[in-house]
């Protein structure tokens, strides 16, 4: 009797198991079914779209000058009180093809272009790439060794700088020196102070005619290179192909919808992917106009925005972070700026961002320069950066991965395949690579070295190659994709994994926006890291009496910071990203670092000054946190 029983129960159970998994389908289909159509489609003109610049070997250049032909005195670009018609840059950047043709420069030679935002960077990579020079897109930001070590990485023959940059180039002139440099100075300077070339005296000597051999460069060959941020060691050089250039800016301007005619407003750096290739190839290669500013200043944003007539503006979260501290003013509200497109937008502030500045349409994407993981929003959905067809993940095969907490090595079966996550699970996302495919296909870097270590094999199935984003993912169970982490950042403290990100996005809020960094730090004694915040206040307006508190309001206990740094400002890269590396190498070492110092006080919960007293007593473990 038992026995019957338990069969029965076991059928029931099975039953309902099945039941369940119906319906759970059934509600996956309604749920995604029309987001995942929709994207299917316009993916698909997309590559419809670079299948047709394959066939037809057309380039960059080349589709720059269909859009001069068919409407030669639009504006291009608009910058301050300039308006650069197609016509304009099409005339520039063809002396620029020809004078460095009479300079001596072949096809395949590099030259480094180191200057700060303007028309005629754009102008200047475009000429060069008439004539299959590849340009090396340089951090305005960078100097010394990291400057000499980015212009050297890729064998340039020249470096093409701006005069605003004279002085660091002068810098590391003794270094370049040895390798046969050629100096080539945009702009006003006083030829005694440097001997260089000027290049507008040069190019004024050159015709602004299309140079002939713009027929021989070619739609696999490489257009340019762009440099990893450098928040960590020496920037890596990026190979950027002219299919690359035109299938990311092709995609987000698809993917999204967006109509013709729009004018882009960017404010980030033209050397970096997100300014200089997804924006400005809506100028390029599809024959939008782009207004530009020298620098992002969060007090001009939407002033710009008013004065452009933009209709769309480009960010980064912390940006908008610095747009959120503005005091209110009315132009914030008197703008035409209906969409904005970037990456790193906060959920915490997503919905107040679009409310406060009315904004109908965030375009939030997910990738890098040179990898093959590139997701984006297509719907508004709050936070997410993106989505995977959970009904049809083979359409574009990339996917999330568990990896090993505490090396950060993926996880395998015992067939020795990588593990996927299910919904809810972090992991590691990947992207399958697929050689000679210009859509799959990781171009890598420079340094093979440094490709190597970003593919993994096995990870689809046996004897796959796939790129390593470095970057933790959560996915949710209708497929949208939510940014964690990245890889090495999320350490683990009283047994439990706590997301610097999520840290620093609590810290912000509850200080109104500061700029904040949060790492791992270790304590003698205990097991995993504490975490550690360095927070920028140089006006020493902090209420450590309020503070631990207030973040126990967003965060769990264990994810409140053990220990804080308070610094005059934060280092950041280019775009805006703030370094950590240095600061977590420092700790809470009373020997080295010169700024306050706080520890949370768990007797009292509230942030205690840090000296060298307690200091000591933390390291022997007589004091235990």
């Amino acid at each position: 009797m038992n026995t019957i029983t338990r069969e029965n129960n076991d059928e029931l159970f099975f039953l309902f198991a099945w039941f369940q998994a119906i319906v759970n389908l059934f509600l996956l289909i309604f749920n995604t079914s029309g987001r995942d159509l929709r994207a299917l489609y316009r993916y698909i003109r997309c590559k419809t779209f670079l299948a047709k610049c394959e066939r037809k070997n057309l380039t960059v250049p080349s589709l720059f000058q269909v859009n001069v032909r068919k409407h030669p005195y639009k504006p291009c670009f608009l910058y301050e009180n300039q308006i650069w018609t197609f016509q304009d840059v099409e005339d520039f950047s063809n002396r620029v093809a020809n004078c460095f043709t009479e300079q001596g420069f072949l096809p395949g030679d590099e030259v480094a272009l180191f200057m700060e935002n303007k028309p005629e960077f754009v102008a200047l990579w475009l000429g060069l790439s008439k004539i299959g020079i590849v340009a090396a897109l340089i951090n305005t930001n960078q100097r010394l060794q990291a400057l000499a070590h980015s212009v050297t990485v890729v064998k340039s023959k020249a470096i093409i700088f701006g005069s605003e940059l004279l002085d660091a180039v002068k810098d590391v002139s003794n270094t370049l020196d040895r390798n046969g440099l050629k100096y080539y100075c945009y702009g006003n300077f006083d030829p005694k102070s440097f001997s260089v070339n000027s290049l507008d005296t040069l190019l004024l000597h050159s015709l602004p005619v299309s140079p002939l051999t713009i027929s021989q460069v070619n739609f696999s060959d490489r257009l340019f290179y762009i440099y990893t941020s450098g928040t960590t060691g020496l920037p890596k050089a990026a190979i950027i192909k002219h299919s690359r250039f035109i299938w990311l800016g092709t995609c987000v301007r698809w993917m999204l919808n967006m109509p013709d005619n729009e004018i882009y407003y960017t404010s980030l750096p033209l050397y970096h992917s997100a300014a200089g290739l997804l924006f400005t190839c809506q100028a390029v290669v599809h024959g939008d106009t782009v207004a530009l500013r020298r620098k992002f200043s969060a007090s001009k944003f939407w002033e710009d925005c008013i004065k452009f007539n933009a209709t769309v503006a480009q960010y980064i979260g912390e940006t908008c972070r610095y747009l959120m501290a503005q005091p209110v003013q009315p132009e914030q509200r008197q703008h035409r700026v209906s969409t904005v497109i970037g990456n790193g937008l906060r959920p915490t502030l997503w919905s107040s961002f679009c409310k406060r500045f009315q904004i109908k349409t965030v375009g939030e994407f997910y990738g890098s320069s040179e990898g093959n993981t590139n997701i984006i929003n297509t719907n508004n959905t709050t936070g997410a950066v993106g989505f995977i067809s959970r009904i049809i993940p083979s359409i574009y095969p990339v996917t999330l991965i568990k990896v090993d907490e505490a090396t950060g090595e993926p996880l395998r079966n015992k067939d020795g395949i990588c593990v996927k996550c299910k919904p809810g699970e972090p992991g590691e996302f990947v992207g399958k690579i697929i050689k000679n495919d210009p859509v799959r296909n990781f171009d890598g870097y420079v340094n093979e070295q440094a490709t190597t270590m970003k593919v993994a094999k096995n990870v689809f199935s046996m004897g796959d190659l796939a790129f390593l984003s470095g970057d933790l993912m959560v996915m949710d169970e209708n497929g949208y994709i939510y940014f964690k982490d990245r890889t090495g950042d999320t350490f683990r403290w009283k047994g439990e994994n706590v997301s610097t990100m999520e840290v620093e996005a609590a810290i912000s809020q509850v200080l109104g926006f500061t700029d904040c960094v949060v790492y791992g730090v270790e304590i003698p004694g205990t097991e995993g890291k504490a975490g550690m915040g360095a927070i920028s206040d140089s006006k020493c307006a902090i209420d450590f009496n309020t503070l631990a508190q207030n973040l126990k309001k967003f965060l769990p206990l264990y994810a409140v910071p053990i220990f804080l740094r308070v610094v005059n400002n934060l280092d950041s890269t280019g775009t805006y990203k703030l370094k950590k590396v240095n600061l977590q190498q420092e700790g809470y070492d009373m020997n080295r670092v010169k700024d306050p110092l706080y520890y949370l006080d768990m007797n009292t919960v509230k942030y205690t000054p840090l000296d060298q007293d307690v200091y000591e007593k933390i390291i022997s473990g007589k004091i235990r946190i």
